[in-house]
């Protein structure tokens, strides 16, 4: 008669927990979104530097009524390029505030004055320093933040096409039903 080990059973919990694993990542609402330990909390600070002759983007902006939005971005960035036309027409009915990330004062600049400036008010984070407190893997990153300055969403990647429409925008106007 063969003896049972406890180890026999080692491999079948561990195949157990791996599958149940793949379950869960497969049943969630995105399995491609990147969850925020950030949501539902209050907005991280903001650097105290912006581009020459721009609006200073400060805490006080971030908590004033109303929904708006914080793009880290850079003008080396070519998926920030992308999403730029979107920036820019949203820009048109609610603040949307910038982060230029770890960019040259010129380059950005000449970005800005290439494509417009889609920017309600900037700061700059040349070191990323402010990307780290915010959670931002790479730009772009979009957050939608509340008017009393609480993230309540977080966007990794460029706001185009079926991201933009499928992911962002629903949250987006879910964000602006619940304000009013």
């Amino acid at each position: 008669m063969a003896k049972f080990s406890p180890l026999m059973v080692i491999p079948v919990v561990a195949f157990v927990g791996f599958a149940g694993m793949v379950g869960l990542a497969l049943f969630r609402d995105d399995p491609n979104a990147i969850p925020s330990t950030f949501v539902g909390r209050e907005a991280p600070p903001i650097p105290e530097t912006t581009l020459p002759g721009k609006t200073q983007l400060t805490a006080e902006l971030l908590k004033q009524p109303g929904v708006k939005l914080v793009n880290f971005w850079a003008s080396w960035c070519p998926p920030c390029r992308a999403e730029h036309p979107t920036l820019t027409e949203l820009s048109k009915t609610m603040p949307v505030y910038g982060v230029d990330l770890k960019d040259p004062e010129g380059g950005a600049i000449a970005f800005l004055d290439e494509h417009g400036d889609p920017f309600h008010a900037l700061a700059t984070d040349p070191r990323g320093r402010t990307a780290i407190d915010w959670g931002v893997t790479a730009p772009p990153e979009t957050f939608i933040i509340d008017g009393e300055g609480k993230i309540l969403y977080r966007h990794a990647g460029p706001l185009i096409r079926d991201d933009y429409t499928d992911r962002f925008l629903p949250q987006l106007q879910k964000a602006l039903a619940d304000e009013g």
